[in-house]
Parts: C-alpha cells; structure tokens; sequence
C-alpha cells in the first residue's frame, strides 16, 4: 500500500514539473483574438479603420486577411528595454498579420479577430536576423481600438435610430 502512495506521489510531483518543461510552447503559440458580436462588415471596416496608421501589404476582404509591410522599431525596442538587464539591438523590425473570421453564436453573426506580430531583431551583422517573442501589447491594444470602434458606431447607430423615431412622432 505504500509503495502504491508512493508511485502517486511521485506521479503528482512529476506531472506538474512536465508542464513547467512546455509551458513556453504554450506562451509562444498564443496568439491574441477577440470575439466581437458584430458581423463580419462592421468588424472588417472597424479593423481596416484601426490598420489605416500601417503601410499595409495585402488587404483582402474575402481572405479576411491584413499584412503589414516590415516596420522598424528599433528605437521603440532599446527605449522600452533601457531599463532592463539586455544589451542594446542594432536593429529591429516588425510586421503585423490580422484575420478576421465570420463566425456564428447560436443564430446570431460574430466575428472573431486575431492579431500576429512577428518580430525581429539584430544584435549584431555577424548573427543575422532572429525571431523573438512579441510582448502582446500591440496586438492587445489594436484588439481594443476595434472593439472600442465597433462600440461607437453601434452607440451612433442607436442615437441615429432615437433620433429618427422622434422625428417621426413629431411628424
């Protein structure tokens, strides 16, 4: 019997020191969305709002794709890392992929949003370009400009909609 508590101890303690092994995995394939309860118009013209400040490489409404085309931040990149223990880069430059989705919720349209940064830097010319993890503050932050758009048309449209009904009683 104590060999059987043992074993399931040991089991137990084991278990959670495997998660710890692949938990990067876990943080570098989440990829930030939303979910909207807009249709897929309303939330392409919101995200194409938002994506405007970009110099876009492919805008493709069926796809429902949005490419950016490589931007440097490489003074956005040592500014923001200035305090902490890293060296400096010689260069840095990103790029921005978003997908909007038409999706469904029982019978009502919604539409999902994920935003991608890839971005990448150069400590030096002898090691190349290399791939880093993005800290997800931009892409939460494009996230929130849509839903913040989605909301003020939806207030306008509900302002337009009152505003036409006491128009209408007072004719």
């Amino acid at each position: 019997m104590k060999k059987v508590i043992m074993a399931l101890f040991l089991t137990i303690l084991t278990s959670c020191s495997s998660y710890e092994q692949f938990q990067y995995i876990v943080e570098e394939y989440e990829i930030p969305s939303q979910v909207y309860t807009f249709d897929y118009n309303q939330t392409w013209q919101a995200v194409i709002k938002i994506m405007a400040n970009y110099d876009l490489e492919i805008k493709n409404q069926e796809t429902g794709v949005i490419k950016t085309r490589w931007r440097d931040n490489t003074t956005e990149l040592n500014f923001s890392d200035s305090f902490g223990s890293g060296d400096s880069v010689k260069s840095a430059k990103f790029k921005l992929i978003v997908n909007v989705v038409k999706g469904f919720k029982g019978s009502r349209e919604v539409s999902k949003v994920t935003v991608f940064k890839r971005q990448m830097i150069e400590k030096d010319f002898l090691q190349g370009w290399k791939v880093i993890r993005s800290d997800g503050f931009q892409e939460k932050t494009i996230l929130y400009r849509v839903g913040r758009v989605l909301a003020l048309e939806r207030k306008l449209k509900e302002i337009e909609e009152k505003k036409a009904k006491e128009e209408e009683s007072s004719f």
